[in-house]
């Protein structure tokens, strides 16, 4: 009798737990799609796209002689692949992943925020921003479709623009727009 009694009640638990979740299926719960709509829509960096990118980045640096580090981040800045050479310097890691993330929070390339610097003196703040910023050719975001989904940035070869020519030829290889000419 007394299990019967615990049967029953238990039963009658599970209704009326049945029956919230209804009410609630046409009540607030039912207002989550629209809600949902309201939430931006972005696109995301594929890892077996940005390993791509930094593979094209890094043979071509090694074709000519440059041992270097290069860093993909996504479009908040941050890591989502990097890969250095043999041989290339310790301190390429941290500037190819800085240079990666100053791109793509800027949106630009970090030489053409270096000659900003150097031509408007009040804007040298950002430099500054946080730890994270390095205002030093080798940096490119990515856009793809017109949207910026992250940022390439290479460190160790000898000269910025060397940086840029491989952190372009990462880009193309993933079909980004280009940001850069190369000029090897």
């Amino acid at each position: 009798m007394i299990r019967n009694r615990n049967t029953q009640k238990s039963r009658r638990v599970l209704i009326a737990v049945a029956a919230a979740i209804m009410v609630l299926a046409d009540g607030p719960m039912a207002a989550q799609p629209a809600l949902a709509d309201e939430f931006p829509k972005e696109s995301v960096l594929p890892l077996g796209v940005a390993n791509k990118a930094i593979q094209a980045a890094l043979e071509s640096c090694k074709k000519d002689g440059y041992r270097v580090s290069v860093s993909v981040v996504d479009r908040s800045g941050v890591l989502r692949a990097m890969g250095r050479s043999d041989g290339a310097g310790s301190h390429t890691v941290d500037s190819s992943r800085k240079k990666a993330y100053t791109a793509a929070s800027t949106r630009r390339p970090t030489t053409e925020l270096a000659d900003l610097i150097m031509k408007v003196p009040t804007v040298q703040a950002l430099r500054d921003i946080n730890g994270d910023m390095l205002v030093l050719g080798g940096g490119l975001p990515i856009e793809i479709s017109g949207e910026i989904v992250g940022g390439i940035g290479v460190g160790g070869a000898p000269g910025a623009h060397l940086d840029d020519a491989c952190a372009q030829d990462g880009l193309d290889a993933i079909g980004a727009a280009p940001k850069v000419g190369t000029q090897k």
